[in-house]
This record gives structure tokens, sequence and C-alpha cells, in this order.
């Protein structure tokens, strides 16, 4: 059965063992969180936080090419030109152990600085090189082994494959962690686990792309072009990952310097339930990716132009409702969880929900950019956004704290990333078609989100009940209101029937 015949298939089972996955990897990590916060202290999760930016800067020394080799897949798959991929894949293994040797190297090198990174003091039985050292060896020891193999799963639309393996660590990983933090109450439990279990997930993922897809192999010299292809495309990524370096990664390093470890540690809480939130929409955009990929390399401009509406209308409806149940359980959520000691003030809620608002909105947008591979075209854009975000944290930060570092990121999204973006896909990809259209419907998406999200916030005011009791009834009253209110604002627009026959067609016939 071809790629093509395959893709809802693929895209449906992808979505259903994520899902799967997420729930596993949301609630677990959850859990020994929590416990953390219990036996050790919020100081530690702002530790975590900490550590986790700084390695995910250094990562940008990746480039991007593990995007750039997924892009060149398709089409040699799409075409079963066998020698091609796995050309592919002994190029990528190469680049990747050149690249965990920068990492590693970096990384050591920025030892000495750590100290400058933290205001105020550090937890006194944690030698805080020793924690760093230990999140460099996870980060970098996955490209020394076989994490090039997830690019050949990626490209034939076996992420569900990649799902079921993380599954599985994260199970392990948890209940060690747990275990140690309960009987030990040693925070290095905690972290050694995390190397370990990284290099189980690349040994696993390994054996399962090669038992399933013997005839790709590590072997074969890449033609010429291929390379130049792969490094013109890996310069706009780079440059794509810097800016979503300083849309993430950023804040927690700036809240350290200017507002210490307790602060990191609660807004690290915040961001794990809005990334968590998120991780659930991924799901969708990760399951869909090689699909979309597999489409914009044989189908035309005018049915993909077609499938960017409908989706994007379904997603909207999505990540609106998201964000309704945010800002309704936001705070009654953190109450019952951590306390009032280690909660933020509803201002910086409101902020959070517009971050994630903005954040979510390209992403069906971005499945088609990516596809399309157009990260060059977008290097100016990506720039432009990364300077304007850290100017903002660090002028917003000193006068606004926290809220000044969310409200930021959000400000140079909503104005700079996300218009230019979108204008970058319609004039390179969807030539032809109308930008400002497509740009009204956005408009008219974000008023209806607003006008939902007061509504169903100031029933869940009414209503007004404490506890678990009150967490329960606000999450059902999020349920019900903010959906039957999209459903009358939409059910007239001229997406709503396809997307209902499309949903159906997901779920039923699969």
């Amino acid at each position: 059965m071809s790629l093509k015949s395959d893709r809802i298939k693929n895209t449906r089972r992808n979505a259903i063992w994520g899902i799967v996955n997420k729930f596993i990897t949301i609630l677990l990590p959850f859990i020994t969180r929590t416990v953390l916060i219990y036996v050790l202290g919020v100081e530690y999760v702002g530790i975590n936080g900490l550590f986790s930016s700084i390695l995910q800067v250094l990562s940008l020394a990746e480039l991007g090419f593990s995007s750039a080799i997924v892009y060149s897949m398709y089409k040699p798959l799409a075409e079963n030109d066998n020698d091609v991929v796995c050309a592919l894949l002994q190029f990528y293994k190469k680049i990747y152990r050149c690249i965990g040797s920068i990492v590693l190297i970096i990384g050591v090198a920025l030892i000495p600085f750590l100290k400058y990174l933290i205001s105020g003091s550090c937890p006194s039985d944690v030698n805080i090189y020793v924690v760093y050292i230990i999140y460099l060896l996870n980060t970098s020891c996955s490209y020394f082994l076989f994490a090039y193999k997830k690019s050949l799963l990626s490209a034939v639309q076996r992420q569900d494959i990649i799902s079921k393996v993380a599954m599985i660590n994260k199970i392990i990983s948890s209940f060690i962690q747990i275990v140690g933090l309960l009987l030990l109450k040693q925070y290095y439990i905690f972290i050694v686990v995390l190397p370990l279990m990284s290099l189980l997930d690349n040994l696993l993922c390994e054996f399962l792309a090669k038992k399933y897809y013997p005839q790709f192999e590590c072997h074969g010299k890449l033609d010429k072009k291929y390379k130049e292809d792969i490094i013109e495309k890996t310069k706009g990524l780079l440059i794509h990952k810097i800016c979503g370096v300083t849309r993430n990664s950023c804040d927690n390093i700036f809240i350290s310097m200017f507002l210490g470890l307790t602060p990191v540690g609660i807004y690290s809480n915040y961001y794990y339930v809005m990334s968590s939130v998120r991780g659930i929409l991924d799901v969708f955009t990760v399951s869909m990716s090689a699909s979309v990929g597999n489409s914009v390399a044989i189908e035309s401009v005018e049915k993909n132009y077609k499938n960017l509406n409908l989706f994007t209308f379904i997603y909207e409806w999505l990540c609106g409702w998201c964000t309704v149940c945010m800002l309704c359980l936001f705070q009654p959520f953190m109450r019952i969880w951590v306390g009032e000691k280690a909660m933020f003030s509803f201002d910086v809620v409101i902020a959070i929900c517009i971050y994630f608002y903005v954040w979510t909105i390209g992403d069906i947008k971005s499945q088609y950019a990516d596809a399309a591979g157009l990260w060059w075209k977008d290097r100016i854009r990506a720039s432009v956004e990364a300077i304007a975000n850290i100017a903002l944290n660090y002028v917003l930060v000193k006068n606004f704290g926290v809220f000044g570092i969310v409200i930021a990121t959000a400000i140079s999204i909503l104005f700079i990333g996300f218009p230019w973006s979108t204008k970058i896909v319609f004039d390179n990809y969807f030539k032809g078609k109308s930008f400002l259209r497509y740009m009204r419907d956005e408009v008219f998406y974000a008023v209806v989100t607003i006008i939902v999200c007061f509504v169903t916030y100031e029933i869940c005011n009414f209503v007004n009940v404490s506890g678990i009791l009150g967490l329960i009834i606000y999450a059902v009253i999020c349920v019900i209101i903010p959906n039957v209110l999209y459903l009358l604002a939409y059910f007239k627009s001229r997406y709503f029937k396809d997307a209902v026959r499309f949903v159906k067609k997901i779920v039923v016939k699969g």
C-alpha cells in the first residue's frame, strides 16, 4: 500500500498512540514533580527548569539537521528510492556524531559561568556543577548513539513507534525517580536516571527501526545536490531554532538571573501545565506532519490550500477551547496542587493564556511551511522575532517581573512571528491564494475565543466553589459552555461541514 493511501491510517494511528503516550508523559512527570516539591522543595524544580533551558540553548548545535533530513526523506520514500534514504541516514549519522562532540565541548566550557546565571542561593545539599554535568551527559549522549533512526521512523509516518518507546521509558524512569525520592530523599537519584533512560530510548528505537524497516541501513554516499539542499535548509532551521529558544528557554534563564531559583520553580510549574496542554495539541500536529509532507510532495497546491483552511478551522477550535480551560482552571488547580505560596497572581495567568494562544494558532500553517522547506525564506522573520523577544524580556522583567517575561514572548509572536511567517508561506507556496482572507479568518477565530473566555470565566466566577469539588464543577463548565458557544459561532462557517466529515472519516473509517 502506498504512502498516499496510508496517510489517513497513519495519522489516526500516530494520533491514538501519541495521545496515550502524552497521557503517560504528562501524568507520571506530574506525580514525580509533586513528590519533588513536597519532599525537597520548589527550588529543586527551579534547578531542573534552569539547567533544562541551558541545555536547550546548547542543542542549537544540532542546527536543525534532523528536520532537514526528515524533509529530504519525503520524496525518495514516496518514490521508493531506498538507496537515497540509506545515504541520507549515513550522512545524518556522521553529522550527529560531530554535533555531539560540539555540544559536549561547549557544555564543559560553560561550567565556570554557571554561578552568574543564578540570583541568590542554591540548596545546600546540591552541587550545581555535578547536576549540570549530568544534564549535559543526558543531552549529548543521544548524538553518539542511534538518535538518527528516529528521523526514519518519523519520515515513514511511524511516529507511533517513537510514542510507544517514549511511554515505556517514562514509566520506568518515573518509577525509579519516585521511589528514590521517597526512600532516599536524594536529588541526585532523581537526575541520574535521565541519561540512563535516554540511552534506553535510543537503543529501543534503533532496534525497532531495524526490525520493521531492515531495508534502510546507514550506507552509501549522498549526492552533492542533496547535501547542498540540506545545508541550505539547515541555515534557515538554525535561525528558527534560535527563535524557538528565545521563546521558551530564555524565559527561565532571565527569571533565574533577575529573580532567583524560587520564581523559576514556580514559573516552571505553570509552564509545565501549559506545555502539557500544548503537548496534547502537538500530538495532532506531529501525527500529521509526515502526511502533510507526503501531500505537499505529490498533491496540488489547490488541494493543500483547501486542507490548510480545513485543518486550521479544526485546530483553532481545539486551541481556543484549551485556552478557555487554562484561564478558568489554572488557579483552582494550582491552589490544590502547590498551595497559595507557590502561585502567581491572576495577571500572570492571563499573560500565560495569551502566550499559549498566540503560540499555537500558527501550528497548522507551520506544518505546510516545514513540508515545503521554507526555513531559509523565513530566516529574517525568525531573526527579528528572536531579537525583539530577548530585548523585551530584558526590559520588561526588570519592571514587571514574571508577567513581563511572559507578555514579552506573546507580543513578539503576535506582532512579528505569526503574521510575517504566514505571509512567507503564502508568498512562496500558496501563491495566488488570499493571505488577507486567511488572516481575516484568524482574527475572527481570535475574537470568538476572547468572547468565549470572558463568558466562561464569568460563569465560573458566579458559581464560586472552592477545593476539589470546585475544580470538578469548573471543569464540567469548561467542557460544555465553550463548545456550545463555539458551535453557535461556527456552525454556519464554510468549513464546518467539511470539518464534521473529516472528523467522522478519521474516527469512524480510520
